[in-house]
C-alpha cells in the first residue's frame, strides 16, 4: 500500500512540473494588434522575460509592473497564470495582456492583444517591451 502511494506521489508531481511548460498562450490573430512570447511569425514574436534571479521575484515584479500601469487591472491570475485588462483612455478599447510563468525554464511567456481592430499602432508590442524594461530595471530578468 504505501508503494502504491509513493508511486502516487511521484507520478502526480512529474505531471505537475510538466504543466507549466506545456501551457500554451492564445495563438495572435492574422490582424498586427498582437504580440506573443509563443508566436510562430516574426510580425507577432515578442521574446520571452528571462528570469535572472528568484523566479517569485520575477513574477510579483510583473504583477506590480502590471497595476502600476494606469487603466491596467489584473482580473484573473493563479499560481503560474495571470490574466490582466489595459483599457485606453480616450475610446475605452480593452487589450488583453496574459502571462505563464515557466519557472523550469525560468521563462515568462506573454502575450498582449487588441480586442477589437486590426491596428494598434504599436501599442501591444510597446506595452510589453515596457514592463520588460520594469523588469530589467528590478533586475529580475535579463
Amino acid at each position: 500500500m504505501k508503494f502504491k502511494f509513493i508511486v502516487y506521489i511521484i507520478v502526480m508531481t512529474l505531471s505537475t512540473a510538466t504543466q507549466a511548460s506545456e501551457k500554451k498562450l492564445a495563438a495572435c490573430p492574422s490582424s498586427p494588434n498582437c504580440v506573443s512570447s509563443q508566436a510562430a511569425d516574426e510580425g507577432h514574436f515578442i521574446a520571452p522575460f528571462k528570469i535572472t534571479g528568484n523566479v517569485e521575484a520575477a513574477w510579483a515584479a510583473l504583477k506590480n509592473a502590471l497595476i502600476s500601469q494606469s487603466r491596467t487591472v489584473i482580473t484573473n491570475e493563479t499560481g503560474d497564470t495571470l490574466h490582466a485588462e489595459a483599457t485606453s483612455l480616450v475610446f475605452r478599447f480593452v487589450d488583453d495582456i496574459d502571462a505563464i510563468l515557466d519557472a523550469d525554464a525560468r521563462l515568462i511567456h506573454i502575450r498582449s492583444a487588441s480586442r477589437v481592430g486590426y491596428g494598434d499602432f504599436g501599442v501591444n508590442r510597446k506595452r510589453v517591451e515596457n514592463l520588460r524594461s520594469q523588469l530589467q530595471q528590478a533586475h529580475v530578468i535579463e
